[in-house]
């Protein structure tokens, strides 16, 4: 967990969200169980990439608590389950 890790620059987090936001909307906006759901925070919270204060990603700069929430997006570190793309 480090604090220090630089993050994605501000334009490179807004191409990453509105990718992922497009694809999460057009798929009909499903979520993971909250089973799924708290088991990718617990992951995040234990990733060398996870800065906790800012509760984001350095690898994508994402915001942990939204991302991990819907059911179409990935950790870019490949730490997270895959899920079914069914509703």
């Amino acid at each position: 967990m480090n604090e220090d890790k630089k993050m994605p620059s501000i334009i490179q987090m807004i191409k990453n969200f509105s990718r992922d936001l497009a694809v999460y909307i057009a798929k009909g906006s499903p979520n993971v169980s909250e089973e799924d759901y708290k088991e990718r925070l617990e992951t995040c919270e234990t990733c060398p990439s996870f800065n906790k204060y800012a509760m984001r990603c350095t690898t994508c700069g994402c915001l942990v608590e939204h991302k991990a929430k819907w059911k179409t997006t990935f950790c870019p570190e490949e730490k997270w389950k895959p899920q079914n793309e069914e509703k």
